[in-house]
């Protein structure tokens, strides 16, 4: 297999699988200080704000080479990003780890634990959207640090679910293989965003953008008000600006 491929396939699959890494600890306690948890999750906000600016928007705007079309292309591109990801949150079936609150059509007719799945699953694909349009651009590099930073920001978040799970009375392992299985969306995301780049090439600048909208989205309406609903939202305002800057530098220097 040729090394480049190789390098793109596992770029794209690793940072889900992290998801999985992340959820581990949940075999030896089930009891992780909120306040820790909840400044991980916004540092896990953080890093996905500053990937979404540094590579994925701002590529997006040089595609536009100045022209007011191309910008107001990727205007365009981050708007549909964000309505597409609304649409899902609002008629794909799941429930809200935050409030246990039910969304989507039918969702009587499947098991809790299945619309736990499609939640985090529908926060997940983006993700994986966005690292393969990174892979999947001129410039490799901006796949390679969305890619260690999504895998950053995914072990948080493999915890999380894997605690909400056990705190509703699944099992460890139950709530592992359910974490790991989240995050296995990502791959089919990162396919997916490789795919529409190859294919589309002449609007990259929109499928950048079209990628962090949907980030954008995640991040305001999942990931910081789940850090800010437990008494500790100036703490995690602070992890929000430690992982953007953690971010930043990994964008910079990679």
């Amino acid at each position: 297999m040729d090394l480049n491929l190789t390098f793109i396939i596992l770029g794209c699959v690793i940072p889900g699988l992290m998801t999985g890494v992340g959820a581990i600890p949940i075999f030896f306690t089930k009891n992780v200080n909120q306040k820790a948890l909840d400044i991980m999750l916004a540092a896990a906000a953080g890093v996905m704000l500053a990937a979404t600016c540094f590579s994925l928007i701002i590529p997006s705007l040089e595609e536009a080479n100045g022209e007011i079309s191309g910008i107001l292309l990727t205007a365009l591109g981050i708007f549909c990003g964000a309505l597409m990801l609304d649409l899902i949150d609002k008629y794909a079936p799941h429930e809200h780890l935050i409030d246990n609150r039910h969304e989507g059509v039918n969702t009587k007719s499947l098991a809790r634990i299945w619309l736990f799945v499609i939640a985090i699953a529908i926060h997940n694909f983006p993700e994986g959207l966005a690292t393969g349009v990174g892979f999947g651009g001129e410039t490799a590099s901006n796949g390679v640090s969305i890619a260690v930073g999504i895998s950053l920001q995914n072990m948080p978040e493999g915890l999380a679910v894997a605690l909400a799970l056990v705190r509703e009375g699944y099992t460890r392992k139950k709530a592992f293989l359910v974490a790991l299985l989240t995050g296995l969306v990502e791959p089919i995301g990162a396919f997916l965003g490789v795919f529409l780049v190859s294919m589309f090439s002449a609007i990259l600048g929109f499928i950048l953008a079209l990628a962090g909208g949907a980030m954008l989205f995640v991040i305001s309406d999942e990931i910081i008000p789940e850090t800010h609903s437990n008494g500790y939202e100036r703490e995690a305002t602070y992890g929000v600006v430690l992982g953007f800057i953690l971010m930043m530098l990994l964008d910079t220097l990679l």
